[in-house]
Protein backbone atom coordinates (compact mmCIF):
# COMPACT_ATOMS: atom_id res chain seq x y z
CA UNK A 1 0.00 0.00 0.00
CA UNK A 2 0.92 3.52 -0.48
CA UNK A 3 0.10 6.84 0.49
CA UNK A 4 -2.50 8.62 -1.58
CA UNK A 5 -4.91 11.64 -1.05
CA UNK A 6 -8.86 10.91 -0.59
CA UNK A 7 -10.45 12.67 -3.17
CA UNK A 8 -12.94 14.72 -1.00
CA UNK A 9 -11.41 14.76 2.89
CA UNK A 10 -8.26 15.10 4.53
CA UNK A 11 -5.62 12.39 3.68
CA UNK A 12 -3.17 10.95 7.01
CA UNK A 13 0.63 12.44 7.63
CA UNK A 14 3.20 11.31 5.15
CA UNK A 15 3.88 7.22 5.96
CA UNK A 16 0.77 6.19 7.74
CA UNK A 17 -0.93 4.47 4.75
CA UNK A 18 2.27 2.78 4.46
CA UNK A 19 1.89 0.98 7.98
CA UNK A 20 0.74 -2.86 8.06
CA UNK A 21 -1.61 -2.39 10.81
CA UNK A 22 -1.05 -4.80 13.66
CA UNK A 23 -2.82 -8.19 13.57
CA UNK A 24 -4.02 -10.06 16.36
CA UNK A 25 -4.38 -13.66 16.97
CA UNK A 26 -7.06 -15.26 15.38
CA UNK A 27 -9.94 -16.33 18.15
CA UNK A 28 -12.52 -18.13 15.86
CA UNK A 29 -13.01 -20.90 13.38
CA UNK A 30 -15.76 -21.14 11.26
CA UNK A 31 -18.04 -24.09 12.31
CA UNK A 32 -16.42 -24.70 15.72
CA UNK A 33 -18.16 -22.80 18.54
CA UNK A 34 -15.72 -23.41 20.85
CA UNK A 35 -12.25 -23.62 19.66
CA UNK A 36 -8.85 -23.60 21.68
CA UNK A 37 -7.52 -20.44 21.78
CA UNK A 38 -3.43 -20.45 21.67
CA UNK A 39 -2.91 -17.97 19.65
CA UNK A 40 -2.09 -14.72 21.94
CA UNK A 41 0.06 -15.92 24.99
CA UNK A 42 -2.50 -15.36 27.08
CA UNK A 43 -2.95 -17.18 30.66
CA UNK A 44 -5.21 -20.40 29.72
CA UNK A 45 -5.74 -20.24 33.64
CA UNK A 46 -7.42 -17.02 33.39
CA UNK A 47 -7.14 -14.40 35.78
CA UNK A 48 -7.25 -15.27 39.76
CA UNK A 49 -10.04 -15.19 42.06
CA UNK A 50 -8.61 -12.12 43.84
CA UNK A 51 -8.50 -10.62 40.75
CA UNK A 52 -11.79 -10.93 39.34
CA UNK A 53 -13.35 -10.36 42.73
CA UNK A 54 -11.72 -7.01 42.93
CA UNK A 55 -12.78 -6.44 39.09
CA UNK A 56 -16.66 -7.17 39.94
CA UNK A 57 -16.25 -4.94 43.44
CA UNK A 58 -15.25 -1.61 41.17
CA UNK A 59 -18.11 -2.42 39.13
CA UNK A 60 -20.46 -0.31 41.46
CA UNK A 61 -18.05 2.99 41.04
CA UNK A 62 -17.61 3.00 37.17
CA UNK A 63 -19.44 6.45 37.27
CA UNK A 64 -16.17 7.73 38.72
CA UNK A 65 -12.80 8.80 36.50
CA UNK A 66 -10.20 6.52 37.41
CA UNK A 67 -7.13 7.92 39.52
CA UNK A 68 -4.96 9.98 37.05
CA UNK A 69 -1.77 8.90 38.04
CA UNK A 70 -2.95 4.89 39.47
CA UNK A 71 -1.76 5.68 43.04
CA UNK A 72 -2.75 2.81 44.15
CA UNK A 73 -1.35 0.48 41.41
CA UNK A 74 1.77 2.68 41.59
CA UNK A 75 2.49 1.94 44.95
CA UNK A 76 1.63 -1.76 44.71
CA UNK A 77 3.83 -2.44 41.82
CA UNK A 78 6.69 -0.21 43.60
CA UNK A 79 6.09 -2.41 46.72
CA UNK A 80 6.02 -6.05 45.04
CA UNK A 81 9.23 -5.08 42.72
CA UNK A 82 11.25 -2.55 44.99
CA UNK A 83 10.73 0.33 43.13
CA UNK A 84 10.64 4.19 43.02
CA UNK A 85 6.77 4.90 42.76
CA UNK A 86 7.67 8.34 41.05
CA UNK A 87 9.72 6.34 37.73
CA UNK A 88 6.63 4.20 36.75
CA UNK A 89 4.62 5.04 33.92
CA UNK A 90 1.23 3.24 33.50
CA UNK A 91 -0.39 2.53 29.99
CA UNK A 92 -2.75 0.72 28.21
CA UNK A 93 -1.08 -2.57 28.37
CA UNK A 94 2.97 -2.18 27.51
CA UNK A 95 2.00 -1.15 24.36
CA UNK A 96 1.13 1.93 25.11
CA UNK A 97 4.18 2.69 26.84
CA UNK A 98 6.21 2.09 23.63
CA UNK A 99 3.99 4.06 21.97
CA UNK A 100 4.21 7.48 24.37
CA UNK A 101 8.16 6.52 24.54
CA UNK A 102 8.44 6.57 20.67
CA UNK A 103 6.33 10.18 20.92
CA UNK A 104 7.90 11.88 23.07
CA UNK A 105 11.69 10.89 21.71
CA UNK A 106 11.80 10.67 17.97
CA UNK A 107 11.27 12.90 15.24
CA UNK A 108 10.90 12.93 11.34
CA UNK A 109 14.17 11.12 10.30
CA UNK A 110 15.16 9.19 13.94
CA UNK A 111 14.90 5.91 13.97
CA UNK A 112 14.16 3.23 16.10
CA UNK A 113 17.07 -0.46 16.59
CA UNK A 114 15.47 -3.82 17.09
CA UNK A 115 15.73 -7.53 15.90
CA UNK A 116 14.74 -8.88 12.78
CA UNK A 117 11.93 -10.40 14.67
CA UNK A 118 11.10 -8.32 17.35
CA UNK A 119 7.41 -7.38 18.64
CA UNK A 120 5.81 -5.44 16.34
CA UNK A 121 4.41 -2.57 18.29
CA UNK A 122 7.79 -1.01 18.37
CA UNK A 123 7.41 -0.58 14.79
CA UNK A 124 3.80 0.48 14.15
CA UNK A 125 4.12 3.30 16.84
CA UNK A 126 8.02 4.67 15.38
CA UNK A 127 6.76 4.78 11.85
CA UNK A 128 3.31 6.58 12.82
CA UNK A 129 6.14 9.61 14.36
CA UNK A 130 8.05 9.36 10.78
CA UNK A 131 10.92 7.51 11.82
CA UNK A 132 12.86 4.92 10.34
CA UNK A 133 13.24 1.14 11.75
CA UNK A 134 16.39 -0.60 11.74
CA UNK A 135 16.43 -4.06 11.95
CA UNK A 136 19.23 -5.91 13.59
CA UNK A 137 19.71 -9.99 11.75
CA UNK A 138 18.51 -12.52 14.06
CA UNK A 139 20.18 -15.48 12.15
CA UNK A 140 19.37 -17.97 15.56
CA UNK A 141 16.38 -16.37 16.20
CA UNK A 142 17.81 -13.51 18.69
CA UNK A 143 18.95 -10.24 18.72
CA UNK A 144 22.76 -9.89 19.72
CA UNK A 145 24.40 -7.07 21.76
CA UNK A 146 26.81 -6.62 18.64
CA UNK A 147 24.05 -7.19 15.77
CA UNK A 148 22.12 -4.53 17.45
CA UNK A 149 24.59 -2.05 17.66
CA UNK A 150 26.02 -2.47 14.49
CA UNK A 151 22.40 -0.30 13.26
CA UNK A 152 22.55 2.13 15.32
CA UNK A 153 23.77 5.41 14.08
CA UNK A 154 23.50 8.93 14.60
CA UNK A 155 20.08 9.30 14.25
CA UNK A 156 19.21 6.43 16.61
CA UNK A 157 17.18 7.35 19.46
CA UNK A 158 16.05 3.91 20.83
CA UNK A 159 16.52 0.71 21.10
CA UNK A 160 14.30 -2.03 21.70
CA UNK A 161 14.97 -5.40 23.37
CA UNK A 162 12.40 -8.40 23.96
CA UNK A 163 13.72 -10.72 26.82
CA UNK A 164 12.18 -13.17 26.61
CA UNK A 165 11.24 -12.30 23.01
CA UNK A 166 7.94 -12.70 21.05
CA UNK A 167 7.43 -14.58 19.36
CA UNK A 168 10.87 -16.60 19.33
CA UNK A 169 10.78 -17.29 22.68
CA UNK A 170 14.35 -16.40 22.95
CA UNK A 171 16.51 -14.08 25.94
CA UNK A 172 19.48 -12.03 26.74
CA UNK A 173 21.41 -12.99 29.07
CA UNK A 174 22.51 -10.54 31.96
CA UNK A 175 25.96 -10.06 30.68
CA UNK A 176 24.12 -9.74 26.66
CA UNK A 177 22.11 -6.51 28.23
CA UNK A 178 25.02 -5.51 30.23
CA UNK A 179 27.13 -5.48 27.14
CA UNK A 180 24.32 -3.79 24.72
CA UNK A 181 23.94 -0.92 27.77
CA UNK A 182 27.91 -0.06 27.53
CA UNK A 183 27.87 -0.07 23.90
CA UNK A 184 25.28 2.52 23.45
CA UNK A 185 25.55 6.37 23.44
CA UNK A 186 23.74 8.18 26.73
CA UNK A 187 21.36 10.17 24.50
CA UNK A 188 20.09 6.63 22.87
CA UNK A 189 17.46 5.09 25.57
CA UNK A 190 17.48 1.76 25.48
CA UNK A 191 14.15 0.01 26.29
CA UNK A 192 13.73 -3.69 27.76
CA UNK A 193 10.44 -5.52 27.15
CA UNK A 194 10.40 -8.07 30.03
CA UNK A 195 6.43 -9.38 29.73
CA UNK A 196 7.06 -12.59 29.72
CA UNK A 197 10.06 -12.44 32.67
CA UNK A 198 7.72 -14.07 35.05
CA UNK A 199 8.07 -17.52 32.94
CA UNK A 200 11.77 -17.32 33.32
CA UNK A 201 13.38 -20.26 34.61
CA UNK A 202 17.42 -20.02 32.75
CA UNK A 203 19.90 -19.38 35.26
CA UNK A 204 21.63 -17.03 32.75
CA UNK A 205 18.60 -14.15 32.72
CA UNK A 206 17.62 -11.83 35.19
CA UNK A 207 15.35 -8.87 35.33
CA UNK A 208 17.32 -5.40 34.29
CA UNK A 209 15.60 -2.96 37.09
CA UNK A 210 18.90 -3.22 39.09
CA UNK A 211 20.32 -2.41 35.78
CA UNK A 212 18.03 0.40 35.15
CA UNK A 213 17.84 1.88 38.32
CA UNK A 214 21.65 4.12 38.22
CA UNK A 215 20.85 4.65 34.68
CA UNK A 216 19.65 7.61 32.72
CA UNK A 217 18.66 5.91 29.88
CA UNK A 218 16.97 2.57 30.11
CA UNK A 219 13.48 1.88 30.44
CA UNK A 220 12.19 -1.83 31.85
CA UNK A 221 8.72 -2.99 30.93
CA UNK A 222 6.27 -5.26 32.34
CA UNK A 223 2.69 -6.04 31.66
CA UNK A 224 -0.42 -7.62 33.51
CA UNK A 225 -1.66 -9.60 30.36
CA UNK A 226 0.41 -12.88 30.93
CA UNK A 227 1.24 -14.33 34.16
CA UNK A 228 -2.03 -12.06 35.99
CA UNK A 229 -4.21 -13.50 33.18
CA UNK A 230 -5.54 -9.42 32.76
CA UNK A 231 -5.14 -9.35 28.77
CA UNK A 232 -8.45 -7.84 28.55
CA UNK A 233 -8.10 -5.00 30.99
CA UNK A 234 -4.68 -3.82 29.17
CA UNK A 235 -2.49 -2.53 31.92
CA UNK A 236 1.38 -2.40 31.80
CA UNK A 237 3.82 -0.55 33.18
CA UNK A 238 7.57 0.58 32.50
CA UNK A 239 10.62 1.62 35.07
CA UNK A 240 11.84 5.09 33.71
CA UNK A 241 14.70 7.07 34.78
CA UNK A 242 12.71 10.21 36.27
CA UNK A 243 13.57 12.62 33.69
CA UNK A 244 12.21 10.07 31.29
CA UNK A 245 8.88 9.41 33.18
CA UNK A 246 7.94 13.13 33.63
CA UNK A 247 8.57 14.07 29.81
CA UNK A 248 6.29 10.97 29.19
CA UNK A 249 3.83 12.17 31.56
CA UNK A 250 3.39 15.32 29.51
CA UNK A 251 1.86 13.45 27.08
CA UNK A 252 -0.19 10.74 28.30
CA UNK A 253 -3.88 11.05 28.37
CA UNK A 254 -5.19 11.76 31.91
CA UNK A 255 -7.18 8.70 32.50
CA UNK A 256 -5.22 5.63 30.33
CA UNK A 257 -5.77 2.98 32.76
CA UNK A 258 -9.51 1.94 34.07
CA UNK A 259 -10.64 1.92 37.68
CA UNK A 260 -11.70 -1.50 37.37
CA UNK A 261 -8.47 -2.24 35.83
CA UNK A 262 -6.40 -0.87 38.76
CA UNK A 263 -8.31 -2.58 41.30
CA UNK A 264 -8.01 -6.17 39.39
CA UNK A 265 -4.02 -5.03 39.31
CA UNK A 266 -3.46 -4.65 42.67
CA UNK A 267 -5.38 -7.75 43.43
CA UNK A 268 -3.49 -9.70 40.94
CA UNK A 269 0.11 -8.29 42.33
CA UNK A 270 -1.36 -10.05 46.16
CA UNK A 271 -2.44 -13.35 44.74
CA UNK A 272 0.77 -15.42 44.72
CA UNK A 273 -1.18 -18.22 44.27
CA UNK A 274 -2.36 -18.02 41.09
CA UNK A 275 1.49 -16.55 40.46
CA UNK A 276 2.59 -20.02 41.09
CA UNK A 277 0.01 -22.08 39.82
CA UNK A 278 0.60 -20.23 36.13
CA UNK A 279 4.20 -20.34 36.76
CA UNK A 280 3.98 -24.40 37.26
CA UNK A 281 1.60 -24.74 34.43
CA UNK A 282 4.17 -23.34 31.69
CA UNK A 283 7.19 -25.11 33.83
CA UNK A 284 5.46 -28.71 33.57
CA UNK A 285 3.92 -28.31 30.57
CA UNK A 286 6.72 -26.37 27.95
CA UNK A 287 9.49 -29.53 28.02
CA UNK A 288 6.53 -31.60 27.38
CA UNK A 289 4.98 -30.12 24.65
CA UNK A 290 8.89 -29.74 23.08
CA UNK A 291 9.89 -32.85 23.65
CA UNK A 292 6.45 -34.49 22.48
CA UNK A 293 6.53 -31.98 19.02
CA UNK A 294 9.94 -32.16 18.38
CA UNK A 295 9.59 -36.36 18.47
CA UNK A 296 7.49 -35.75 15.52
CA UNK A 297 10.34 -34.44 13.72
CA UNK A 298 9.24 -30.47 13.51
CA UNK A 299 11.66 -28.49 15.01
CA UNK A 300 11.05 -26.32 18.24
CA UNK A 301 12.90 -23.43 19.28
CA UNK A 302 14.43 -22.98 23.12
CA UNK A 303 11.57 -20.71 24.18
CA UNK A 304 11.34 -18.66 28.20
CA UNK A 305 8.06 -17.22 27.66
CA UNK A 306 4.84 -19.05 27.88
CA UNK A 307 4.73 -20.08 24.49
CA UNK A 308 7.16 -22.34 22.01
CA UNK A 309 7.66 -21.52 18.26
CA UNK A 310 7.47 -24.53 16.16
CA UNK A 311 9.19 -25.11 12.55
CA UNK A 312 7.80 -26.77 9.90
CA UNK A 313 10.65 -26.67 7.39
CA UNK A 314 9.28 -29.45 5.03
CA UNK A 315 7.16 -28.66 1.52
CA UNK A 316 4.62 -30.92 2.24
CA UNK A 317 4.34 -30.93 6.32
CA UNK A 318 4.56 -26.60 6.27
CA UNK A 319 3.20 -24.26 8.65
CA UNK A 320 0.29 -23.55 6.21
CA UNK A 321 -1.01 -27.25 6.32
CA UNK A 322 -0.27 -27.53 10.01
CA UNK A 323 -2.16 -24.87 10.96
CA UNK A 324 -5.26 -25.79 8.67
CA UNK A 325 -4.89 -28.97 10.62
CA UNK A 326 -4.71 -28.11 13.69
CA UNK A 327 -7.99 -25.74 12.78
CA UNK A 328 -9.74 -28.67 11.54
CA UNK A 329 -9.56 -30.06 15.23
CA UNK A 330 -10.55 -26.98 16.80
CA UNK A 331 -7.17 -25.43 17.76
CA UNK A 332 -6.37 -22.05 17.11
CA UNK A 333 -2.47 -21.05 16.71
CA UNK A 334 -0.61 -18.35 15.52
CA UNK A 335 0.87 -18.07 12.28
CA UNK A 336 3.86 -15.68 12.23
CA UNK A 337 4.51 -15.15 8.52
CA UNK A 338 3.99 -11.30 9.13
CA UNK A 339 7.50 -11.60 11.52
CA UNK A 340 9.22 -13.09 8.58
CA UNK A 341 8.88 -16.63 10.25
CA UNK A 342 6.07 -18.12 7.01
CA UNK A 343 7.52 -21.51 8.13
CA UNK A 344 6.65 -21.24 11.67
CA UNK A 345 3.69 -21.71 14.21
CA UNK A 346 3.53 -20.23 17.34
CA UNK A 347 1.76 -22.05 19.88
CA UNK A 348 0.88 -20.75 23.70
CA UNK A 349 0.92 -23.16 26.14
CA UNK A 350 -2.55 -23.71 27.70
CA UNK A 351 -3.72 -26.24 30.16
CA UNK A 352 -3.56 -30.70 30.13
CA UNK A 353 -6.09 -31.23 27.81
CA UNK A 354 -5.17 -28.38 25.62
CA UNK A 355 -1.86 -29.47 25.24
CA UNK A 356 -2.67 -33.02 24.88
CA UNK A 357 -4.66 -31.94 21.71
CA UNK A 358 -2.32 -30.06 20.02
CA UNK A 359 0.10 -33.18 20.25
CA UNK A 360 -2.77 -35.48 19.28
CA UNK A 361 -3.08 -33.26 16.61
CA UNK A 362 0.77 -32.86 15.66
CA UNK A 363 0.74 -36.72 15.79
CA UNK A 364 -2.14 -37.33 13.33
CA UNK A 365 -0.44 -34.38 10.97
CA UNK A 366 3.32 -35.75 11.12
CA UNK A 367 2.06 -39.34 10.31
CA UNK A 368 -0.23 -37.93 7.19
Amino acid sequence: MTDTATPHGPSPKPGILNIAPYVGGKSKIDGVANPMKLSSNENMLGAGEKAREAYAAALANIHYYPDGRANKLRAAVAEHHGLEPERLIFGNGSDEVFALLNQTYLTPGDNIVTGQYGFLAYRISALANEAEVKLAPEPNLKATPQALLDQVDERTRIVYVSSPANPTGSWNTTEEIAELHAGLRPDVLMVIDEAYAEYVQEPDWATSFPLARDSANIVVTRTFSKIHGLGGLRIGFGYAPLAVAEAVDRIRLPFNVSAPGIEAAVAALGDEAHQKASRELIHTWRPRLTQAIRGFGFEVFPSAGNFILVRFPDQKLSAEAANAYLNSKGVIVRQVGGYGLPDCLRITIGTEDQNRAVIDALSEFAAG
